[in-house]
């Protein structure tokens, strides 16, 4: 729990999810969603599974319109992006009330996503594909 001025308390979080990295604050508010300063629908493009993804901690615990988001996230595309911001929240929902815990581990909402992408090996195309065989 850190605090902005006397008054304003805010929770931190951080989300990682394949090369995205999300910092997000949660402070109490109204429910709106800031990303890299802005609103949260038009940076994640108004897809409907972006934005239920990136609330899903904050409905699961009924506090939808309880607190306002600041994410600052980088890396990624989308889909990163949003994962990294849903593991930010949910980090943040713990350290504000412990009992938060076990609902959001029984989800599967406190797991990080370790999966990223394979480096590419020499003497194939990719990761694993290698030059077609040639028995003749």
């Amino acid at each position: 729990m850190k605090t902005l001025d006397k008054f304003r308390t805010f929770y931190r979080g951080t989300g990682r999810r394949k090369s995205s990295i999300a910092r997000v604050r949660l402070i109490p508010g109204s429910g709106k969603l800031i990303i890299n300063e802005l609103p949260g629908e038009s940076y994640l493009q108004f897809s409907p599974n972006y934005l239920r993804i990136s609330f899903a901690p904050l409905k699961l615990l009924g506090l939808t319109n309880e607190y306002d988001i600041y994410v600052q996230v980088e890396g990624g595309g989308l889909a990163g992006q949003a994962d990294a911001i849903r593991l930010g929240i949910a980090r943040a929902l713990c350290i504000m009330n412990p009992v938060n815990r076990y609902g959001l581990k029984s989800e599967g909402l406190l797991t990080r996503d370790s999966r990223v992408k394979e480096r590419k090996k020499y003497g194939l195309r990719k990761a694993r594909k290698a030059p077609q065989y040639s028995k003749r």
